[in-house]
Parts: structure tokens; C-alpha cells; sequence
């Protein structure tokens, strides 16, 4: 496998050039800004990069020319988020329309789905929140408790979901809902595409421990969405909402990965300046997860490079990988930080990046398919061991 990325060089050059170009004037104060714990800063001025990215025609780099997007290669796709990360550009805010919801219609879409959706997700138009996760559904995606049902004028909706990121600035959710009466776990849902900006929506924010809210309670109570917008066949939403869940795990890890490393290199110097990397305890710990993360990478562009072959256990294994690593920075950040990480940098409640990075990675093994969800399903599809009791 040739991974030295050669031919692409002058393409990794054009982006790097573009962005250092681009991130100044107005959008250089945006650097590093919206990233894990710190989705609450400057949404509007992110807003507005994200839409500057979408007159430039770097948004929606990996969909295909026919649905209005960039068509790079999948190295080209690798080398994009890679530069994009190294270049400390801000959290873009159209992940998940851009990166989940586009193609999953592409897939699973009508052509007046993806007419009427697809141009404005590529412009940055209309932003989308993920309505998955309920009270008690979270890593446990089969037990959804939301109800629809289908009358003369549409669906109507009710139920509660929960961690539901973004829905406080989003003007559209799609979410699974089960459809059949008496029907059970992944059986008789339906995915669909709802407005958030009406009477049946109420979206609240849920402080976090990083201070800020990313996350919402939604709650839907009688709320409405067009008859035609289900997404697939009514009552085949699961096989929908997994699809989407693999577009999750797309190439856009590597940029992660460059994220990870910049955490670390500033956990480095941090420890080089305090002295703390005398301690060659501490040191020994610094050395390991920078092998570990190099090892990381290459198991990332490995799973890339079987899409569609028979290592099917390729996302959970990085999965499980990567929330454990970014874990164990939180924790030696923490001792590197001293005694003082102990105590708020400010009143009432303003933290440090490596307070922040320690607060937010605890909750890395639970979101995006819990530690224990992953190996439930390297045990069940990958070793072929019996199915965990219900």
C-alpha cells in the first residue's frame, strides 16, 4: 500500500496555500476555535468561514461532481482534512448535513430530496442536527421510544431525544422514529427529515462540565414534518440511520489525528517549560503516546483503505483506539498542568485548553458508539460470537 501520497503533493500544496491565504483579515482571529469542548465559540463568525469555504468550493470536497460537489479522490479527500487541521482552521458548523446527512441522501434520497437539500447543505444555507439518541437510547440506538405516525396532512412526531448536538442553532433534524405500532428494536422505524423551527420543537441546551452547550433535550410533541420526507421506505430507518453512522467514520479521521497531535505537542512544551518532563515517568508516558499516535494514523489509513472490503471491524477497532488514547492525554495533561489544573483559570467558571481537553476526553469511550457497543460488535460480526443476551 503506497501511502506517500506523491502524486497529490501539488493538490496538498494548492490547499495549504488557500488556507494561508484565507485564514487573515476577518478570519484570522478564528484559529482553533470550535473544537472538542468549544462548540459554543463564535458560531456566527464560523458560520460565515463555513459559508467563504462554500464559495471557494471546499465544501462538500468527496461528493460527486453531479451532486454539486468536488469529487477528490479519496487521498485528495485524506490530504484536505489533514491540511485543514494543521492549519488550526476553525470547527466548521455543517458537519453534520455536509458530512452525514448529504451523503446518506445521495444514497437513500429521492431526486426531490437531494434537489431541494443537497444545493443548500453545500452552500452552507441550512444546518442539521442528528436526533438519534433518547433517554433510554443512547448507545443502545434500537430502543428508540419516538412515535409517528402518518395522517392526511404528514408526520407527527412525538418523543424526546437527547445529547442532540447542535439543534440549538439548526434549522432541520433528522432523526429515527418508529412508525409500526407494536414493533420492536430495529424493526418498524423510519428516518426522517424535520423542521426545528416550529410550535411541536422545543430545543434545551444541557450545560456540560466544559462549560459550554453543545449538546440538547429536544422534545417533539406534535410536532409536523411533509409526508415525503422520509428518507427510504417507511419502517426500513434502521438500515438508513447505520448507513449514516459509516459515512461518520470517513476520512475526515485523519484530520482528528492532526488535531490529536497538536493536543499533545502543546502538552509537550507545556511540560518542557514546567519542568515536568524531568520526571521520566512523565516522559515515558509523552514518548508512548506519541508512538502510539503515529500508530494510530497508519491504522486510519489502513481502514480507508478497505471501504468496501471485508474488515468490517476496521471502525470500531479505531474507534476503541483513539477514544482510549485521548483519554489517557486528558489525564497525563492534567499532571503535567500541576496541582493549579485544579483550579479554574478565571471566575466564574472559565477553563484552559488542557482543562478543557481533560473534561471533555472523559467522555470520548461514550459518544459516537460507547467502548462497549464496539465490542459488542467486534464480538458479533467480526469473531462471529453468540449475540449478547437482550
Amino acid at each position: 500500500m503506497d501511502l506517500s501520497y506523491s502524486e497529490d503533493e501539488a493538490f496538498r500544496a494548492e490547499v495549504r496555500g488557500w488556507l494561508e491565504d484565507h485564514l487573515s483579515g476577518e478570519f484570522a482571529g478564528l484559529k482553533g476555535l470550535g473544537g472538542p469542548g468549544r462548540e459554543h465559540e463564535a458560531i456566527e463568525e464560523r458560520l460565515a468561514w463555513n459559508r467563504h469555504l462554500a464559495e471557494h468550493g471546499w465544501t462538500g470536497v468527496s461528493w460527486p461532481a453531479e451532486h454539486g460537489g468536488r469529487g477528490l479522490s479519496l487521498w485528495q479527500q485524506v490530504i484536505f482534512h489533514e491540511e485543514y487541521a494543521r492549519s488550526d482552521a476553525p470547527n466548521r458548523v455543517n458537519h453534520l448535513g455536509e458530512e452525514l446527512l448529504g451523503p446518506t441522501l445521495m444514497a437513500f434520497g429521492t431526486k426531490e430530496q437531494q434537489e431541494r437539500f443537497l444545493p443548500r447543505i453545500l452552500a452552507v444555507e441550512e444546518l442539521w442536527a442528528q436526533g438519534y439518541s433518547e433517554p433510554g437510547a443512547g448507545s443502545d440506538l434500537a430502543n428508540v421510544q419516538t412515535r409517528a405516525r402518518l395522517d392526511t396532512d404528514g408526520w407527527v412526531i412525538d418523543g424526546q431525544k437527547v445529547w442532540t448536538s447542535n439543534a440549538h442553532f439548526s434549522q432541520w433534524l433528522f432523526l429515527i422514529a418508529r412508525t409500526e405500532p407494536g414493533s420492536q428494536r430495529h424493526h418498524g422505524l423510519s428516518f426522517l427529515l424535520v423542521p426545528i423551527d416550529q410550535e411541536g420543537v422545543e430545543v434545551r441546551p444541557i450545560r456540560q462540565l466544559t462549560g459550554g452547550s453543545e449538546f440538547n433535550e429536544v422534545f417533539l410533541t406534535g410536532a409536523r414534518t411533509a409526508p415525503d420526507l422520509v428518507v427510504g421506505e417507511p419502517g426500513d430507518g434502521w438500515r438508513v440511520a447505520m448507513a449514516l453512522l459509516g459515512f461518520e467514520r470517513g476520512v475526515s479521521v485523519l484530520g482528528q489525528v492532526v488535531g490529536f497531535a497538536r493536543e499533545l505537542g502543546g502538552v509537550v512544551r507545556l511540560a518542557r517549560d514546567n519542568g515536568a518532563i524531568d520526571d521520566p515517568v512523565v516522559r515515558d508516558r509523552l514518548a508512548g503516546l506519541k508512538a502510539e499516535l503515529e500508530v494510530l494514523r497508519w491504522q486510519a489509513l489502513r481502514g480507508l483503505s478497505v471501504v468496501g472490503g471485508s474488515d468490517a471491524g476496521a471502525p470500531s477497532v479505531f474507534k476503541l483506539a483513539w477514544a482510549r488514547w485521548h483519554k489517557r492525554l486528558g489525564e497525563v495533561a492534567m499532571d503535567v498542568r500541576g496541582l493549579d489544573g485544579l483550579v479554574a483559570s478565571a471566575a466564574p467558571y472559565e477553563l484552559d485548553d488542557l482543562q478543557r481537553l481533560y473534561l471533555f476526553s472523559r467522555a470520548d469511550s461514550i459518544y459516537g458508539g460507547s467502548d462497549e457497543v464496539q465490542r459488542t460488535i467486534l464480538a458479533e460480526r467480526v469473531l462471529g460470537l453468540p449475540r449478547e443476551g437482550r
